[in-house]
C-alpha cells in the first residue's frame, strides 16, 4: 500500500486525531451503502481525508496498514474535518472512501444516510466490535440497531491533585471525593485563596462546561433516551448543576472562576500546576503529558471521578473512522480502518511512542486505544516506572478508571445535545436561570436540531 499525502500535517497529540442528503435511518441500516461488497479483495486507490496532524502514533499504525494491503494506494487528505464541508461533499458526490471525525458526528449522519452502516464490514474481517473495543465507545457509534463507525482512542477522565497545595492546607485524596459533594465543598474552602474577591487559587476546577456532561451522567443524569432523542430537561439532571453551582459558588461564583482559569497557562511553563492556581482539576488522560517536562516542579497524584453512588466513573470520547454514502471503495476502506485499529497496529504505535519518549527525554503514559486488548498489551509491554512516584500513581489511576466508561448517548443531534447542555450549565451557574428553566431551553433547541436531522 502506497500513501500519497494531499494537503500540510502539522504535528499535534495523538490525543485528538489518528495522530487523532437524504431520509431518515430505518433500523436495518438505511440505504446508503446496501451494494457495498465488504468482501471484495482490497485493492486499487482508497481516498482518506480528516488525517490532519497525525504523529507518531498515526504514522506508525498507516504504516503497518501499508505493509497488510500492497495492493491499495491510499490518497491521504491531511486537512482538517470540517462538518460543513463533508455534507456539501456528499451532496456534490465528491466524497472520499474513509473520513475520520469527532465520534459525536457519526449517529447525525448515520440518521441522514450519509454515511455506511459497517456491520458488513465487521464480519467481512471477522470482528466483534463488542469483544475488540470498549461496549460504551461502540455505543457512541451504534444507531437503530446498526454500527456506524470504526472508532479509535478513549481518554477518561480522573481528578488530577496537586499535592503541594493539599499539603500545604491539611487536605487529603480522600476529601477529594465528587461522591460527597459537601465533603468535597469543606476540602475546597481550605484550599481557595482569593484578592479582593478574585481567586487566585482554585481548591477544585471542575471544568464545568468541558466536562459538564460527566457531571450530569455521574450524577445520576441523562442526555438522551434509547432512541437518541433528548432528554436535557430530564428532573435527574438537575443534580449534576447543582453539584456544579456548590462547587463554584464556594469560589467566588462561576464567573469568577471561568475569568480564572481561562487566565491559566494550560500548556505552558507556568500551568496551574506549577503556578499552585490549583488543589485539583477534573483533566482527561492526556493532560499528564502535557505536564510531564514540569515533573520536577510538580507534585500530582489523581483519584477518580466518582458517581453520586461512589463508583469510579468515566464517560467515552474519542474520534472514528467512517465510510460516506457513494464511495467508490467500500472494500480498501473496510479493510484499511480495521487494520489501523487492530490490536498489531496499535502494539506499533506503542513502540513508537516509547521510542519518542525515549529520544525526547519525555513520560510514556500510554495509549488509550478505545480497545481494552491494546490498551492492556501497550501498558504491560511499552509503558514502563517513571522513576517519580506520583506520576507512576497518576498513570495506574487512569488505566484503573478506564473501564468504569458510559457512552454520551448517540443521537442524531449528539453535538448539539452537547452545545445546549454546555449553555444551559453556563445559564444556570451564573443564576441567569433556575436549572429547570435552564435545561427546559436547551431542551427545546436540542429537540429542534433532533427533529431537523431525522426529517425524512
Amino acid at each position: 500500500m502506497r500513501t500519497r499525502m494531499i494537503g500540510i500535517a502539522a504535528l499535534a497529540a495523538s490525543a485528538v486525531l489518528l495522530a487523532g442528503c437524504g431520509g431518515g435511518g430505518d433500523g436495518g441500516g438505511g440505504e446508503a451503502g446496501a451494494d457495498a461488497d465488504f468482501t471484495a479483495e482490497p485493492a486499487g486507490t482508497m481516498s482518506a481525508w480528516g488525517f490532519e496532524n497525525a504523529d507518531d502514533v498515526g504514522t506508525s499504525r498507516m504504516d503497518y496498514a501499508a505493509e497488510q494491503l500492497s495492493d491499495v494506494d491510499v490518497e491521504l487528505d491531511a486537512t482538517a474535518f470540517d462538518a460543513q464541508k463533508f455534507t456539501t461533499r456528499v451532496a456534490s458526490g465528491d466524497v472520499p472512501d474513509v473520513v475520520q471525525m469527532d465520534r459525536r458526528y457519526v449517529t447525525t449522519y448515520a440518521a441522514q444516510d450519509l454515511i455506511m452502516p459497517l456491520d458488513a464490514c465487521f464480519e467481512a474481517q471477522d470482528v466483534d466490535p463488542r469483544d475488540h473495543w470498549y461496549p460504551f465507545v461502540v455505543d457512541d457509534v451504534t444507531y437503530e440497531d446498526a454500527i456506524w463507525a470504526v472508532p479509535q482512542f478513549y481518554q477518561p477522565p480522573a481528578v488530577l491533585l496537586n499535592k503541594r497545595v493539599m499539603n500545604e492546607a491539611g487536605v487529603t485524596a480522600e476529601e477529594i471525593d465528587t461522591s460527597n459533594i459537601d465533603g468535597l465543598v469543606a476540602a475546597i474552602g481550605k484550599m481557595y485563596q482569593e484578592s479582593g474577591g478574585v481567586p487566585t487559587r482554585l481548591g477544585f476546577d471542575p471544568v464545568a462546561t468541558g466536562q459538564g456532561g460527566l457531571w450530569i451522567l455521574g450524577m445520576g443524569g441523562q442526555l438522551t433516551d434509547a432512541e437518541g432523542k433528548p432528554t436535557l430537561d430530564d428532573p435527574s439532571n438537575i443534580a449534576g448543576i447543582e453539584a456544579l453551582k456548590k462547587i463554584t459558588d464556594a469560589q467566588g461564583g462561576f464567573a469568577a472562576v471561568k475569568s480564572f482559569t481561562d487566565s491559566f497557562d494550560t500548556f505552558g511553563d507556568n500551568n496551574q500546576y506549577v503556578a499552585d492556581q490549583v488543589g485539583a482539576q477534573v483533566n482527561a488522560q492526556w493532560y499528564p503529558n502535557v505536564l510531564s517536562p514540569y515533573m520536577d516542579q510538580i507534585e500530582i497524584e489523581a483519584v477518580p471521578f466518582k458517581s453520586a453512588d461512589g463508583d469510579p466513573f468515566s464517560v467515552a470520547s474519542g474520534t472514528a473512522f467512517v465510510i460516506p454514502a457513494g464511495a467508490e471503495n467500500p472494500a480498501a476502506a473496510c479493510a484499511w480502518m480495521i487494520d489501523l485499529t487492530s490490536d498489531d497496529a496499535w502494539n506499533a504505535a506503542g513502540e513508537a511512542r516509547a521510542q519518542t519518549r525515549e529520544e525526547d527525554g519525555g513520560i510514556n503514559t500510554g495509549l488509550f486505544t478505545g480497545s481494552p486488548s491494546a490498551d492492556e498489551a501497550i501498558r504491560s509491554e511499552w509503558v514502563v516506572e517513571t522513576g517519580n512516584a506520583g506520576f507512576d500513581q497518576v498513570i495506574s489511576t487512569y488505566y484503573d478508571v478506564v473501564g468504569y466508561g458510559q457512552s454520551f448517548g448517540s443521537s442524531p443531534a449528539g453535538q448539539d445535545i452537547q452545545n445546549e447542555l454546555n449553555n444551559a450549565i453556563t445559564a444556570a451557574l451564573l443564576g441567569d436561570k433556575t436549572p429547570e428553566e435552564a435545561l427546559a431551553d436547551a431542551q427545546s433547541a436540542a429537540m429542534r436540531a433532533y427533529e431537523n436531522a431525522t426529517a425524512g
